[in-house]
């Protein structure tokens, strides 16, 4: 049984599912999830596209749905009893499913870390007691849980392996109707409503910016399988600015820019598996800012800046999140060679760090030693 509450957890959840079929052609799979589980074959019992939220604020307004969610959860737990739990991200929701599987007998397995390195380390012993083993995504996690005893397996970053375009670069401008002698930048508001109402008008007014000082430039926009054509474009068909919309290619969208204009998360990973200079940019409602001011220990939102440990891509964070700042930074991007290469070797770095990938296949396999019950 899976459990994975947003976009990218529903893709890894599918990519999981299907290496395990090369292994066990027989093995099924059912639970919560979205598009991508579906078409590897889970059976989804409750879709988890309206409960894809983050931040204090957007739990509270969507509470009613999380709770129907959980209580579906449970109720399949009770009647299917799955021989395993696999609890991918989404980690409040998660949790309180782990401890009531755990209640029940049913064996739990946690699927990339909550980012406990960077707030309430203390979860960590909390997590120990309701889960059988936790699957880690980058290799400095595993001390925090082998400080506490915890059961843990490093498996490889999921992204490594998928973050791969289709086609050449060349052939992807063709494709694009891109013109190959002018920049091109992209912009990645997100998969979540949450985010793409905030990010996505400061984006659009950030490209008119650049526009403006350089006319040449193109956009492109690779839109999230989980935002819908008609919530788009709500958003692009009053603006001026021509914006090419990409769809069931972010990668190849992605290796055809210069600069990314990009929302924090697994996105910005994936522009850095790719070296594309970027700029990170979010907003949060100003209660969940303020929470996540008091709890986060780290100094850096972006995962690239965390990876390496130190910053080598620009954040700009809730007020410094504007128009105005953005384009000033990806006008940077888009002239300052020496600027730009350096952050090209960094990300390169970051790449490095991330291993040579095989992360479904390193979790399927764990998957099976605990179905075996060695794990």
């Amino acid at each position: 049984m899976f459990s994975a509450g947003e976009s990218s957890g529903d893709q890894h959840a599918a990519n999981l599912f299907l290496e395990l079929k090369k292994n066990r052609p027989d093995i099924q799979g059912l639970g919560m999830g979205g598009l991508h589980m579906r078409k590897a074959g889970i059976d989804v019992r409750f879709d988890s596209t309206a409960i894809a939220v983050i931040g204090v604020v957007e739990v509270i307004k969507h509470y009613p749905d999380i709770r129907r969610a959980l209580k579906c959860m449970q109720k399949i737990l009770i009647e299917e009893r799955p021989d395993l739990l696999i609890c991918v991200d989404y980690k409040e929701f998660n949790f309180k499913l782990a401890r009531f599987a755990k209640q029940l007998g049913i064996k739990v397995l946690f699927y990339v870390s909550p980012q406990v390195w960077a707030w309430r380390p203390g979860r960590v012993k909390k997590y120990g007691q309701v889960i059988d083993m936790m699957a880690v995504i980058f290799p400095f996690e595993t001390a925090y849980y082998e400080a506490e005893h915890v059961p843990v397996r490093y498996v490889g970053h999921p992204s490594v392996d998928k973050v791969h375009p289709k086609f050449a670069k060349a052939d992807d401008f063709t494709l694009f109707g891109l013109n190959t002698t002018s920049p091109v930048v992209g912009l990645l508001p997100g998969s979540r409503l949450g985010e793409i109402k905030r990010m996505l008008p400061v984006m659009l007014t950030a490209a008119a910016d650049i526009q403006s000082e350089m006319p040449e430039v193109q956009f492109v926009l690779p839109q999230a399988g989980s935002i819908s054509d008609d919530t788009l474009q709500s958003y692009l068909r009053h603006r001026s600015i021509e914006i090419i919309v990409i769809k069931n290619m972010p990668y190849d969208a992605v290796q055809c820019c210069d600069a990314i204009m990009t929302t924090s998360g697994t996105a910005t990973l994936e522009c850095a598996l790719l070296t594309v200079p970027m700029v990170i940019a979010y907003k949060l409602s100003p209660i969940t800012y303020w929470l996540g001011r008091l709890l986060v220990k780290t100094p850096f939102i972006g995962l690239p800046n965390i990876i390496a440990g130190k910053r080598i891509v620009k954040e700009l964070i809730q007020h410094e999140a504007a128009p105005e700042q953005l384009a000033v930074e990806v006008l940077r991007l888009l002239s300052d060679k020496a600027y730009v290469q350096q952050m090209r070797t960094d990300l390169q770095q970051v790449k490095e760090r991330l291993g040579p990938g095989g992360g479904s296949k390193q979790m399927a396999n764990l998957v099976l030693e605990m179905l075996a019950g060695q794990g």
